[in-house]
Formats: structure tokens, sequence, C-alpha cells
């Protein structure tokens, strides 16, 4: 598409205001997507990306068996076995302006989601984006948000990515979105996938590769990579629920690209649907339709893999607002051992509780109980360049915990000053630790060992806890009820509209 009709023939297709705003003045905060279609009905599609950010290698594409069908924007269609693909760089007849204000980056979608409401709620046509970290995009002449890490970004985009096929006598240039169709699948990566498919363009000027996948195949593809396709009926059953419920939950994830989800951990993991064995298709027959509400909407579904014997609020994860079906609470089984009870304020109070196995849910997990190290060369490392302007040597601080006794704030401290970590910013920075369930021991100048419990944020369900109770006889509902106490089951027709 020449590059002086490229502007507007992208806005009239129905763009967010955030990207067409300015377009008449030459100016634009993003190039223009088309959003994702609703999720609507009972039987839902979602788009979902297996790659992102293609643009800088060729692609091969190669069918499970026959051929595969490919027809561009224009209407023009070739069919083969295998489909080879790469991007060109096209000059614009007239370059692009790209004004925006950036606030970010956010160590999570949740994080960037709630700034980017406390900036509408002020008249900003703010959006969430991922370019390659979570961050917050609006018109350069917003007024940025207090305390918010702020920066301005201004671009002359002289040309665009155009895809082209390899037709044998030489490469056809396409014109996107790119649809694709693979009568007995789509090989990509270690997996075939059903689609149908799209390439399509994103809002940083390369590419995405898009699968079209009803809600319950893409479950097929979910369960058993996110909690093992050999746990127990009741757990399978519980992850079903919950990936579906997160999934409708969360379709607006990637709206400004044109998805609804990714396939990584940034959303759910989602891989070959094949690998789905006779439990785990079971579990999600069972549970068909079956989704976690309250007052008639998608709960925030979450889970991670083990909570190390104590249940997180939200806050101490996101700076997410109260939500009810999330409370911290000890996960044991009777009675809680003298000196461990609700709020966990203190390291000593922490250590007790990770000192205990025995009558804990989910004990069996491999990182029920863990130990790391803090030395300098770590603490430098997790911070990269911020630990520059700090001196030496670095020391680490817990300045405050959560209810569960989760570290929610974490300093590392320098002659020179201090960098404050909150939440899930802990763990982004510093990966090696597998949850914020830790207390800190010095045990040689410089270094500290970390003592800890679980793997992931905490807050909903823990799937070692969930297969722990399923083999123990627990039922769907007495696990569901179990770790989000006010949230009921119920249909998906019985939902609210989702805007």
């Amino acid at each position: 598409m020449p590059g002086s009709r490229l502007l507007p023939a992208l806005c009239a297709l129905g763009m967010a205001l955030a990207g067409c705003q300015g377009a008449d003045a030459g100016g634009l905060t993003r190039l223009p997507v088309p959003p994702p279609p609703a999720l609507e009905g009972t039987r839902p599609v979602l788009w979902v990306s297996l790659a992102a950010h293609l643009g800088s290698a060729p692609l091969l594409l190669g069918s499970a068996g026959g051929d595969l069908a490919l027809v561009d924007a224009s209407g023009a269609h070739w069919r083969a076995a295998r489909l080879q693909l790469r991007w060109l760089r096209q000059p614009l007849a007239e370059p692009l302006q790209i004004h925006r204000n950036v606030l970010g980056p956010y160590a999570s979608f949740e994080a960037a989601e709630q700034v980017a409401l406390a900036w509408r709620a002020l008249g900003v046509a703010a959006e969430v984006a991922h370019p390659r970290e979570w961050e917050v995009w609006a018109p350069v002449d917003a007024l940025p948000l207090p305390d918010e890490p702020h920066r301005v970004v201004q671009q002359q985009l002289d040309s665009q990515r155009v895809l082209q096929l390899y037709i044998g006598s030489g490469w056809r240039t396409l014109e996107g979105p790119v649809q694709i169709t693979a009568p007995a699948g789509l090989r990509y990566g270690d997996g075939v996938f059903a689609g149908p498919f799209r390439l399509q363009a994103d809002a940083y000027g390369s590419w995405t590769l898009v699968e079209q996948v009803p809600l319950e195949r893409y479950l097929h593809g979910v369960v058993p990579h996110e909690i093992g396709a050999g746990s127990p009926a009741a757990a399978l059953a519980a992850q079903a629920v919950l990936a579906r419920t997160w999934a409708l939950r969360n379709q607006h994830r990637f709206a400004l690209d044109g998805y609804h989800l990714c396939s990584d951990t940034q959303c759910q993991v989602y891989s070959d649907p094949r690998q789905a064995g006779s439990a785990v298709r079971q579990a999600i027959a069972a549970t068909s339709g079956r989704v976690l509400v309250e007052a008639g909407e998608p709960i925030h579904a979450v889970y991670h893999a083990s909570n190390g014997g104590v249940n997180a609020d939200e806050d101490e994860a996101w700076p997410l607002p109260e939500l009810s079906y999330l409370e911290p609470s000890l996960d044991l089984m009777g009675a809680a051992p003298a000196g461990v009870a609700l709020p966990l304020d203190s390291s000593t109070e922490v250590a007790q509780l990770l000192a205990r196995r025995s009558g804990v849910v989910g004990a069996a997990h491999p990182l029920f109980r863990w130990q790391r190290q803090f030395d300098q060369a770590s603490l430098r490392r997790g911070l990269g360049e911020r630990a520059s302007a700090l001196g030496e040597p670095l020391q680490p601080l817990v300045l405050e915990r959560g209810p569960s006794g989760r570290v929610v704030r974490l300093a590392i401290v320098g002659p020179a000053g201090r960098v404050v970590l909150e939440r899930d910013a802990i763990r982004r920075t510093y990966r090696q630790l597998p949850s914020t369930l830790f207390v800190l021991q010095a045990t040689a100048p410089g270094v500290w060992r970390v003592e800890g419990g679980g793997f992931g944020h905490g807050a909903g369900l823990s799937q070692a806890g969930a297969i722990d109770l399923a083999a123990r006889g627990w039922t769907l509902e007495q696990i569901l009820n179990r770790y989000y106490p006010s949230a009921q089951l119920a249909l998906i027709e019985a939902l609210a509209p989702i805007p």
C-alpha cells in the first residue's frame, strides 16, 4: 500500500482512538491496527499469537499433510506444502510521524493496566502496549501521571515492512493481512496447530502469526502444559475451568496488536493441542463452558505452581483493587501450628512457616522449599545499569511484607542511594527467585542466603495444592471453593457482556 494512502486507510478500518489521534496533523501515537473481534456466544474463537515481532528473519511454514492455502487481502491465493516468506523494507511515499507519551516499563500486564486505568480516569486515551516489555502509551500532549517512569517517544517512519511469498519464479509482494488454512494442520515450532491462521501487522511495525482457535480447543493446548497431563481428574478439571475463565477475562490483553492472547508465560502457556491425552480431554469436556464468576463477570482467575503453604492476597502480587475471592490464607490440613497465624508480619514468622512440611498442602512440589544466594555480583546483575549509581557494597533490605508474609517492597541499598522494587518487579529483577515468600540471612560479608517457599506469585489456585487435594479425594467444587471462596461456577451464556 503506497505510503500516501497508508494512514487514512488504516484509520478507516476502525482503529483505536489513540492510534489515529492527530492523524490529520501528520502524527500518530502508534501504527493503527484493527482490534480483534469480541468474544461472543457459547463457542467463542480466540485469536492467539503463536509468534510475535516477526519481520527480521525469513519465515518457513510447513504443512502436516497436504497443501497450505494462502490468501492475501487483495484476494490473490496460492497453495503449497511449504510457504517461504520474508519481509522487505519498502519506502513510504510520505514519512509518518509518531509522537507519544510512554509510562513504564512494568513487570506485568496487570501493573500496566492499573496505570492505564488511572490515566483514562483523567480523560487520557491510554493503551497498554507490549513492544518488548509492558508499557502504557498515550498522546504526546497528555500530562504524565505523577511518580510513574515517563518518557516521550518521537519517531519518523520512512519505510514499512512488506511481506513477500516465494512462488517459484521469484518473490511476490502480499497485501496484509494474510489468511492461511491448513487442512491437516500447520507445523510450527515443536507442534502442529489446526488454525485457521493470520499473518498481520502489529503496532510496532513488525508482524504476528495468529491462530484463530475455538476456546475449547485452546484449552487442549493449555491444560496439560500448565498443570501436567498426569494430574488427578479433579485437578485437571479445576485447571480447565480456570484456563477458560482466564482467557475470557483477559481477551483485551493484546488488543493494541489485533489479537487476544499470546502463547507464552505472559498469558497462559499454549502449545500443541494434540498432546492433550484422554484424561485432559475428559476434564475439559466434563467442564465444558463452565467458568468462575462473581457478579456475572469472569473472575481474575490467576493461578500458580506452588504457594509454599500460604495463599497470597492479590495486592501482594500486583497493584490491583480488592478482590474478595483472592484472600490470604494458610494452605494447611488442620489447625495452624503455634506461632504461625496471619498476617505473617515478620521474618521470624515466615521462617517458622518455611520450617514446616508436614500438614502443608502441596508439599510434594520440587520448589515447595528452596534456597538461593545473593552476593554482590548477583545483586548488581539484577539491577543492571541502575546499580552503578548506588556505589559499593550493596545490601538487600526487606521494607514491607504482605499479609501472607511475601515481600512486597525490597530495597537494594548502597552508600549512594537505593532502588526499591515492589511486588512483581522483585521477581522480574531477580529471576533466580522462585517466589517472594522468603527470608534473608547474612552468611558472610556481602553474601546472603535466601530461604523461601513456593513457585509463582501465590495468588489463587496452587497447582501443587490442587493436585494434592484431588489425590485426597477432593472434588472440583471443593478445590475451587478453597482457593476462590466467594466465586461461583456458571456457564458462559450466563456471563454479562464483557466490555
